[in-house]
């Protein structure tokens, strides 16, 4: 019988310990704060509505003290101007960067609304608050979300988007704003465009968070912990390098000058790494390179003498903030330079600063605006995408350590409910965790792990926390999705388990399931094609038999980076159908099933994009297929075999003989990992 779980506190307090990823080994000087605590025990992932009823009048309060004029500068009471209502907030779940995680502090969205999913918007009007989520976050957002919240269930049919609902809140003059940091300027652009369409007054820029200053002494201290630097034997590729090849993207753009925001962006390009936000190697900072130049405005106390000897004299260090004065120096040279071209004969183009599409409409303003900056796909984005061959062995090399792993964890879990020890969700996570700590280059976990049981499963992203999970059924689904950072990679694998007697259903759905991610790791397709078109291929078994999964295929994956790396995908979103896989790139494969209320399935590998060998090359071009880098067995017990067909039997076989043959080593001395994997990886 194990020690019953720790308290909410000290757990979710080792919790932030182990995501700060370089904690225990480069940043021992980190130390969590009072302020973590508080923000941990309030803003837990509680399957339990948050009462916000206190929060939002004060939030109104703020909204009516704050009118704005019709040139959108913000007014307390002012009598002779043209003043409209500040009718409503927009709250987005991002920070300053566009992160999909953000650190504590970053927070609003969760704060206001009580709703913990990483995605999502929160619209607040005098009289309404309304919280619009994707599918993955229906069930969670259900329960967490109290009274005052309508759900907009994003996706379904004649249900408002978040925009939609904005534009119709403000209808007869109403003003809305939004903090100008969080929301890109095309975002920005096309909301306000449509708000005036409808009779609104517009959109406001605001200048201070106005959930910031609800949250009080209670908002979280920023983090500012120490940079490490990735040896070039895990990065592959020096930085000045990188930088070199980025100056050449901006001189095909004929530019002088390029802004960074994102900041795994930022961390690649320097071969550098931080631990700002829980489980993402990252750090808070901004970069500015130019043909000559490269500036990183970053906290100069996150840099030690070794960081500082890594960039050496190339790269100019600059404080955080001050990147928007200096952005807006270099606007006004840039009119400058426009006036005098203005005057020449014959006319010269005027030069653009280059900004991603994912720069903060803050950033852009403080360029000058849409008529001084070209917004582009951001050209890091595209070449971190494409893993060099340092990358790549990584992947393949930390996945195995992964993979072990997770069997000697299955093995031990298995071993435990046999004997009838009793297991919540928690500590179950916790073990993997244990386990993986001990592998060589573990850094940190990648993401909180889902460790479900039985109807928890059918949540997407559930999270188990102290006092409010469930205990492990060993006569129930079991799914675990987790991952790690090592110094050589990013690992992601979910597999789903069951310890006594399926069901027929359970079976069934589980088998379909694996025939989808089988027959997206078997695809071959010509150069050129995107996850977008590859994504029927894994669904396509559900849809014969009327079911569906309310999630993305697959999402890229970061090299000691962020879990989720774009601008790739599978899946239905329109964007992956813009940038075409290609050799190099690294992505999940991880369909799925879930009955709410019952129980959930899914099953994920961790693929490279390679070339592939064809008898013929139609069309002159090359064609590619997939490398699975995952090592860990599939649950022999779901798997309804008479299902399979022949070259799907073939290709499980397959598999488990690699992962048998890649993670054997591990368990010399471990008997029941090795008897457990022995038994998993037999021929079907």
């Amino acid at each position: 019988m194990l020690a019953p779980p720790s308290s909410p506190i000290t757990y979710s307090l080792r919790r932030l310990l182990s995501s700060n990823l370089l904690y225990s080994r480069s940043n021992s000087s980190f130390k969590p704060t009072r302020s973590h605590i508080r923000l941990f025990s309030a803003l837990s992932t509680d399957m339990e509505a948050v009462n916000t009823s206190n929060s939002l009048a004060k939030l109104r309060e703020l909204m009516k003290r704050d009118k704005v004029d019709i040139y959108g500068r913000s007014h307390r009471a002012r009598a002779k101007s043209t003043v409209a209502d500040f009718g409503t907030t927009v709250v987005p779940s991002e920070d300053a960067h566009s992160s999909e995680y953000i650190c504590a502090a970053d927070a609003r969205r969760a704060f206001i609304s009580g709703f913990t999913g990483s995605a999502g918007c929160a619209i607040i009007t005098q009289e309404k608050a309304a919280l619009s989520t994707d599918g993955r976050y229906f069930n969670q957002a259900q329960h967490q979300l109290d009274s005052n919240w309508e759900l907009l269930k994003q996706g379904l049919p004649d249900v408002l988007t978040w925009q939609e609902w904005v534009v119709h809140q403000a209808e007869g003059g109403k003003t809305v704003g939004v903090d100008a940091t969080l929301i890109t300027a095309q975002q920005a652009k096309g909301l306000e465009t449509r708000i005036k369409k409808k009779g609104g007054s517009g959109l406001l820029g605001i200048t201070k968070n106005l959930i910031d200053e609800v949250w009080g002494a209670a908002r979280p201290e920023r983090p500012n912990n120490k940079l490490i630097v990735l040896d070039q034997k895990y990065a592959g590729k020096p930085f000045a390098e990188k930088l070199e090849t980025l100056r050449k993207e901006m001189e095909k753009k004929k530019s002088p000058g390029f802004v960074v925001s994102m900041l795994d962006e930022i961390a690649w390009l320097y071969n550098l790494r931080g631990s700002d936000i829980p489980y993402n190697p990252v750090f808070f900072s901004y970069a500015f390179i130019t043909p000559t130049d490269a500036t990183l405005y970053i906290d100069s106390s996150k840099l030690d003498d070794k960081v500082l000897a890594h960039l050496g004299k190339e790269v100019k260090i600059r404080p955080y903030h001050a990147i928007f004065g200096d952005l807006a120096v270099i606007s006004e040279q840039l009119k400058e330079q426009a006036a005098v071209v203005e005057n020449e004969t014959p006319a010269k183009e005027v030069q653009k600063w280059l900004v991603s599409n994912k720069t903060s409409w803050a950033l852009n303003k403080a360029l000058g605006g849409d008529d001084n900056v070209e917004v582009i796909r951001s050209p890091i984005e595209e070449a971190k995408a494409v893993k060099n061959d340092t990358e790549r062995d990584g992947m393949r090399n930390c996945h195995i350590r992964d993979g072990a792993a997770l069997t000697e964890y299955f093995a031990w879990l298995e071993d435990e409910l046999t004997k009838g020890t009793i297991l919540d969700e928690v500590q179950a996570a916790d073990k993997l965790e244990e386990i993986r700590t001990k592998k060589r280059d573990f850094m940190g976990l990648s993401f909180d792990t889902i460790s479900s049981t039985g109807a928890n499963a059918a949540i997407i992203h559930y999270k188990p926390t102290p006092g409010a999970c469930a205990i492990v059924d060993p006569k129930a689904i079991y799914l675990c999705d987790s991952g790690a950072q090592y110094l050589d990679g990013t690992t992601d694998t979910t597999r789903t388990l069951h310890f006594g007697k399926p069901t027929d259903m359970e079976r069934k759905a589980y088998t379909l399931v694996l025939k989808g991610m089988v027959a997206l790791d078997r695809a071959v397709f010509p150069k050129g094609t995107t996850g977008f078109a590859l994504d029927v291929l894994a669904r396509q078994f559900l849809w014969n038999e009327g079911l569906d999964y309310r999630h993305g295929t697959g999402h890229g994956v970061g090299s000691f980076l962020n879990v989720h790396e774009g601008p790739i995908g599978i899946g239905t979103r329109i964007q992956y159908s813009e940038v075409p896989l290609s050799p190099g790139m690294v992505i999940s494969n991880e369909p799925g099933y879930y009955e709410d209320g019952s129980f959930g399935i899914r099953i994920e590998n961790i693929i490279m994009v390679e070339e592939a060998q064809t008898n013929h090359n139609f069309g002159e071009r090359p064609y590619y297929g997939f490398e699975h880098v995952t090592m860990v067995p599939m649950c022999k017990k779901l798997t309804d075999v008479a299902l399979l067909t022949p070259g799907e039997g073939k290709w499980l076989n397959d598999y488990h003989a690699e992962v048998y043959e890649r993670t054997k080593e591990f368990f010399e001395k471990d008997s029941l990992a090795l008897k457990w994997l022995e038994r998993e990886t037999a021929p079907i």
